[in-house]
């Protein structure tokens, strides 16, 4: 076997990996859609049924029950705005940290990244009470604010990245000509990094959208977003899986189709900001 036919053969194997790699992560999102054009009676049939007579029932339950929209709604106006506040704090810290670094600027970096190992729970009652006295609890704000930080550390992490990578010559340059740090920052390393930044708000969008914990615990009815939407199906006689996966599929929809158009993005993101 020549060396071309053993490189064509080994991107032949790649490839088939990556299709059964993509093939199980599909699959679950797959049955769950089909589950959710089920009955009751035909989600927990044994053996699961592939072929079945399709009913709308299930969305059409949801939306006598609830308010859809109004859970849509409130999933955006926090995942924007939790995206909006990090985005705002972790641009001109990134910038600090890329282009003026000290001996800590890495020990700094690695201490916000850990934050991330500290399970939610154990940072529960704090955030509850003062909440609870700022009259903040089944707020926006209060999600906002939550999601704004639980994302910083990953925002600050790949911006940090992005931004060692412009030539640290354009910004000598400018500084020579007198530019001031705000301006440095808007007109050169914004337009710079503009790739940079899309893609870690498209990623911090995503992880606010899919964040469960805090939206249960800390709303109820007004402020409520679209994971809190889903885990309300659950009642005391158990799960109605065709309900339920018709309320996720509702719930993923408009971020799956969000990923999908901007795939192009997230996946530079996560390949290049994250890993340099």
């Amino acid at each position: 076997m020549t060396d071309k036919q053993a490189e064509i053969l080994k991107n032949r194997i790649a490839v088939f990996f990556a299709w059964i790699a993509a093939l199980l992560f599909f699959f679950p999102i797959f049955w769950m859609v089909l589950t959710s054009f089920k009955s009751e009676a035909q989600a927990i049939a044994i053996p699961p049924l592939l072929f079945f007579e399709p009913t709308l029932e299930n969305y059409t339950e949801i939306q006598a029950r609830t308010n859809y929209s109004q859970f849509a709604i409130n999933s955006v106006i926090t995942s924007f705005g939790g995206t909006l506040i990090a985005l705002l704090i972790a641009i001109p810290s990134a910038y600090a940290m890329a282009f003026n670094p000290t001996r800590y600027t890495k020990d700094i970096l690695m201490w916000m990244l850990s934050t991330k190992m500290l399970p939610a729970v154990g940072v529960l009652m704090p955030i509850y009470l003062i909440s609870q006295k700022l009259g903040m609890l089944d707020s926006k704000i209060v999600l906002v604010v939550i999601y704004a930080m639980m994302n910083l550390p990953i925002v600050m992490l790949i911006l940090f990245n992005y931004f060692r990578e412009i030539p640290k010559e354009i910004l000598e340059a400018s500084r020579m000509d007198g530019t001031s740090t705000f301006n440095e920052i808007k007109d050169i390393v914004m337009p710079l990094a503009w790739g940079g930044i899309a893609s870690t708000a498209l990623l911090s969008i995503i992880l606010c959208w899919n964040e469960a914990f805090w939206s249960i615990v800390l709303t109820t009815t007004e402020a409520s977003t679209l994971t809190a939407f889903v885990a309300s199906f659950q009642a005391p006689e158990g799960l109605f899986w065709a309900k339920v996966s018709a309320v996720s599929t509702l719930a993923c929809a408009p971020i799956v189709v969000f990923g999908w158009l901007a795939q192009k993005q997230l996946v530079q993101g996560l390949t290049f900001g994250a890993v340099k």
